[in-house]
């Protein structure tokens, strides 16, 4: 299968609910802001126990990189009318599944002592 088809395969099973079918390996591993989990089984009972937050979502895919067995995909998530998150995400690939993905976000509100004074103003 070609890697972007897989990718885009990923998106389409999260678009659908259909999360128990993800092409993801059994030694799936998830790093994201939240910490990382290890695992197809603990990604899946993570995502049940979670459904609210990780269903009913829709992607807006803005770039997409492709590589020989790695790629990334910067995007924009959407749930309901209030919830928007900006995402790069690099998935690394063997044997037509998906063995990890490395989730870059922002997860919340920048400590006071690193914001960056007047930055809208420039």
């Amino acid at each position: 299968m070609e890697l972007r088809d897989l990718v885009r395969q990923w998106f389409k099973k999260w678009e659908n609910g259909d999360y128990l079918n993800l092409p993801i390996a059994e030694n799936f591993k998830h790093t994201s802001p939240f910490g990382t989990i290890h695992g197809k089984k603990a990604y899946l009972d993570l995502v049940k126990e979670n459904e609210d937050k990780f269903l009913g979502q829709t992607f807006d895919i803005h770039d997409e990189v492709y590589g020989e067995d790695k790629a990334c995909v910067r995007y924009t998530a959407k749930q309901g009318k209030d919830f928007s998150l900006d995402v790069s995400e690099w998935y690394y690939v063997k044997d037509d599944l998906i063995e990890a993905i490395i989730a870059h976000y922002h997860i919340g509100d920048i400590r006071k002592e690193r914001q960056i004074e007047n930055y809208k103003d420039q």
